[in-house]
């Protein structure tokens, strides 16, 4: 036993060092024109490497402008982590598809990585002359409306700049512009002249069809040497200059929704969209009264998250539904907005047998092949068994579980029928004795008075404490001439406050749940309905008709 617990400590920490050994590639993008630099970043966490990458696979395919390293110590719960970075500034040699080889540090390599490089279009001739320059594009010259067109600003300079350089800020009316990331800089060859790019990337979705202008913008910076360097006498920086530049107007046209879009959906353009669903627990031995919590994602390419329309609520005969708020996230990608929106709801199970759950579709429209799509997860069926389990007294507001299905409605009739005799001849009996007591005399309680009940009732529906609130109203309850549900059948506004408690009590969202509507339907219930402390407030004895 010693052997074996010792050979799974040795085989843990090979697996340790095993991970600690690895040596990771980047790159901060993978599409890139033409003349334009990449940034390849090689991480490692082995403390025992002491040596540099061997770059030499990177010759024949990529001209290596520069190398510098970064060393970084982090703590963690006390545990203390070094790491080393190597960013590798990368000007690949041709276009096409490029591969970044592995790259050997020890006994540890890298992944290939694939570069995309672009053939870029020349720049006029005013342009190649200028030290500094912004040149504006749009990915597609048309869209539909609410679709996403992507605007790319890259500012050249040939000479170095200050750090106060601005850019103003993109507005363009009857539009919504989110800015994908931050900016980028990095360096391209440009008629043999290198120059730095800051390259920022905005989302536009127009809110109209028509023809939309993009407005030209402009960036400002002061220059350290307001001529490119050409002998050495010229290599020392000139006093500062401050130079304005502005990039062209852009004319994009907005498409109108297609005729052929049903007019009762959303209107969902995007690049690509997904449906999918998840479940915690798993739903395959659902019992009554099991809280199983349905999660639906919708995730949608070249949209913003709140552009996604909910999804529809899973209101089925068997199930009681307590819905969460919406998660909705943004992801920045190559092609822009990934935005995603996932709809969670607590779905607890108030019978035996199967529950059918329907199918759940979207419909959009498919803007890259131009036409309308169906995407749907296809329908279910729960099998709900009893739940031996199950307390006999069933929360307020819920059916009550029988084991038989088909005397479920008769014996909850039965069982109503008895506790109402009961109650009308307890309460008769009660009066005919208090009418030949004296005035005077106080009667006797067992247990807390009506009074202290309701006080107990009030005071936690006023902390907004859902927990005590159930217990004070099953106290209530128990002093009532009648059930709950029966009250409740007939008064909507108890109904309401009750599906409000329970909604509290079974979902996530517990914490938020406000008790002053459950106190106000308690009460204005008729005053028939309740029961009232013998000595009301004033502490006069109640009077009897002689």
């Amino acid at each position: 036993m010693t052997r074996f617990t010792a050979f799974l400590l040795a085989m843990f920490l090979w697996i340790v060092q095993a991970q600690a050994a690895g040596l990771v590639a980047s790159v901060d993008r993978t599409r890139l024109n033409s003349g334009e630099t990449v940034e390849l970043t090689l991480e490692s966490n082995d403390v025992t490497q002491f040596g540099k990458p061997d770059l030499t696979a990177l010759e024949p395919l990529f001209d290596v402008r520069g190398t510098r390293q970064v060393n970084q110590l982090t703590t963690i719960n006390g545990d203390n982590r070094a790491t080393t970075r190597w960013i590798i500034t990368l000007l690949p040699r041709q276009n096409g598809s490029v591969v970044i080889p592995a790259l050997q540090l020890g006994d540890v390599q890298t992944q290939p990585i694939t570069l995309q490089v672009v053939e870029s279009e020349t720049q006029d001739s005013k342009n190649k002359l200028a030290p500094v320059f912004i040149d504006a594009s749009l990915d597609q010259s048309s869209v539909y409306v609410q679709a996403q067109a992507i605007l790319t600003l890259r500012i050249y300079h040939s000479v170095s700049l200050y750090d106060d350089s601005s850019l103003t800020p993109l507005q363009i009316p009857d539009a919504r512009i989110e800015q994908l990331g931050e900016s980028r800089t990095y360096e391209k060859d440009i008629n043999g002249l290198r120059h730095g790019v800051i390259e920022l990337r905005y989302a536009i979705y127009p809110q109209h069809s028509g023809q939309l202008i993009i407005p030209a913008q402009i960036f400002s910076a002061t220059l350290v040497d307001a001529q490119p360097a050409q002998d050495v006498e010229s290599q020392v920086p000139k006093s500062g200059k401050l130079m304005r530049v502005s990039s062209a107007e852009l004319p994009l046209t907005v498409k109108a929704k297609p005729a052929t879009y049903p007019a009762d959906v959303p209107w969902l353009p995007a690049r690509s969209l997904s449906l999918s669903e998840s479940w915690n627990p798993e739903p395959d031995h659902a019992q009554v009264g099991d809280s199983l919590t349905r999660s639906l994602t919708l995730k949608a390419e070249g949209l913003a998250s709140s552009q996604l329309p909910p999804l529809p609520a899973t209101d089925v005969n068997g199930l009681r539904r307590y819905p969460d708020q919406p998660v909705l996230v943004n992801q920045n990608s190559e092609r822009g907005l990934i935005g995603s929106r996932e709809d969670r709801e607590a779905l607890v199970p108030v019978r035996n047998g199967d529950v059918e759950l329907p199918a759940v579709e979207v419909v959009w429209w498919n803007t890259f092949e131009d036409h309308l799509e169906h995407t749907s997860l296809p329908a279910r069926t729960l099998q709900v068994a009893n739940n031996p389990g199950m307390m006999v007294d069933s929360p307020a507001g819920m059916p009550p579980v029988i084991s038989a299905a088909d005397n479920e409605a008769l014996w909850w009739w039965k069982l109503s029928t008895v506790i109402l005799a009961c109650t009308t001849l307890l309460g008769f009996g009660l009066w005919w004795r208090a009418r030949w007591q004296p005035a005077i005399l106080r009667a006797t309680q067992t247990g807390p008075s009506p009074r202290t009940v309701l006080d107990d009732l009030k005071r936690a529906c006023q902390a907004n404490d859902s927990h005590a609130t159930r217990q004070a109203l099953d106290a209530w309850a128990r002093q009532q001439p009648e059930t709950l549900a029966d009250m409740a059948a007939r008064f909507v506004p108890l109904s309401d406050a009750l599906d409000g408690l329970n909604g509290a009590l079974y979902s996530e969202t517990g914490q938020h749940w406000q008790g002053e509507e459950l106190w106000r339907a308690i009460k204005a219930i008729p005053i028939a309905e309740r029961v009232h402390d013998p000595v009301g407030d004033s502490g006069l004895p109640p009077l009897y008709p002689k």
